[in-house]
């Protein structure tokens, strides 16, 4: 009888598998806490380099099978992916994605959906790194300041500039402008540099 593995993924530690695992075993599949792996890594961040993955493909025998909720949760570029997949099929691993109906990925219909969407998937990502480069172009033209505001207006740096030439350390500075050292330093650094 195949044993069945879910693989569970987020990208951040505000972020939780729960809802995966419950999916999981709503939609029938009979997982136990052992056979779940769950991880929060980057998406962005290929299978095989993922510690929890790499965990898991040493659990993982010819007949297993591996649940996932979602392709994105197994990655988010298309190459890497199909690449993920087809080394679990080539050791006999089937692999369901039930955002796909539960299909098995390993079998031809599983293989063509699967190209298709990840095709897709990889396309728009594109598209939004694409019109967000032209965005920040825009507004750089446009002469409107990008990023995050400073955390001192002129008037503080030039308050901390004047207490650190009177000899007041970064750490004392940044205490007193509730500011942080890091801040303090990059002023103090910015006008050695001649900025």
């Amino acid at each position: 009888m195949s044993r069945v593995f879910a693989y569970c993924r987020v990208s951040t530690h505000d972020q939780t598998t729960e809802n995966q695992v419950r999916e999981i075993r709503a939609a029938g599949f009979a997982v136990t806490p052992s056979r779940v792996v769950a991880e929060t890594i980057s998406g962005g961040v290929p299978a095989g380099d993922r510690p929890g993955f790499t965990l898991l493909r040493h659990k993982l025998e010819a007949g297993d099978v591996l649940v996932v909720t979602k392709l994105d949760r197994l990655g988010r570029n298309a190459m890497d992916l199909r690449a993920t997949v087809e080394s679990l099929a080539a050791d006999g691993i089937r692999v369901h994605c039930l955002a796909l109906g539960g299909v098995d990925l390993t079998s031809p219909a599983g293989k063509m959906t699967m190209g298709v969407i990840a095709a897709v998937a990889e396309f728009e990502r594109d598209l939004l790194i694409e019109r967000t480069a032209s965005g920040l172009a825009r507004a750089k033209a446009a002469g409107k300041p990008l990023g995050r505001p400073p955390a001192l207006d002129k008037g503080q740096v030039a308050t901390a500039l004047q207490k650190l030439a009177g000899g007041a350390s970064v750490a004392s500075v940044a205490r007193d402008m509730k500011a942080s050292r890091a801040t303090i330093a990059r002023i103090r650094d910015g006008v050695a540099a001649g900025a």
